[in-house]
């Protein structure tokens, strides 16, 4: 999953990349409006408005206008109920503003992609290495060969096959299968564990320390 991180501002932007890179995005840092304009396709744009070459208003315009399916989320100093109305009017997808918690942006991204990916997930069927989930008849196989899972497994794997490769906090997989966050630490890590146990490939689910867990993309050959 690429992220585009327009900010001008050096130092929040090393921490924020450092913060995404740790979940599994590939993050590209532009400093300018030039350059996010001029910058390689992505899924997801985190974008300031106080750019020094240029407004951010301008920036999310032409970007919305190349691309109707980009997500953009503003993430900016810009409180003034004008200039959120202003984003959304241009294509932001969502608007933050700082300071905030890499926690709810966490959230917000997540919800801004998970939004994307339902159409899709729930249409087809999604390959990812040896693994082959069918979301709409919730059937699994692994290297061709059915693979049992219970309802919670079956929606702990859907939950992080929606973004493979990208690290889903243990909150997230506890509000997507449990509703709620009550079930705590020790069920989830019980049933990742039966998961990893019935996919036959313990790589398949990665623990992502202090974070989560992540959907292999890709498996390393043995």
């Amino acid at each position: 999953m690429r992220i585009l991180l327009v900010e001008d501002d050096l130092r929040v932007a090393s921490v924020m990349k450092s913060m995404l890179v740790r979940r599994g995005y590939q993050v590209e840092h532009a400093a300018t409006a030039k350059a996010a304009v001029e910058a390689a396709p992505c899924d997801l744009v985190l974008l300031d408005l106080s750019l020094p070459d240029g407004d951010g208003i301008d920036v999310c315009r032409a970007l919305r206008n190349r691309d109707d399916n980009l997500a953009i989320i503003a993430v900016t100093a810009r409180s003034d109920e004008r200039d959120k109305v202003n984003g959304f009017r241009v294509g932001a997808d969502d608007y933050v503003v700082k300071p905030f918690s890499m926690a709810e942006l966490q959230l917000r991204i997540e919800a801004l992609l998970r939004r994307a990916a339902r159409g899709v997930a729930a249409r087809q069927t999604r390959e990812i290495g040896p693994l082959r989930i069918d979301f709409t008849a919730r059937e699994v196989s692994v290297d061709a060969k059915p693979v049992t899972l219970t309802r919670k497994e079956f929606d702990i794997l859907a939950s992080l096959a929606r973004q493979p490769g990208v690290a889903v906090t243990r909150e997230r997989i506890l509000l997507d299968v449990w509703q709620t966050t009550w079930s705590g630490r020790h069920t989830l890590e019980v049933h990742i564990a039966s998961l990893r146990a019935k996919l036959g490939h313990p790589d398949l689910v990665r623990t992502v320390r202090g974070v989560g867990y992540r959907l292999q993309a890709e498996l390393q050959a043995e």
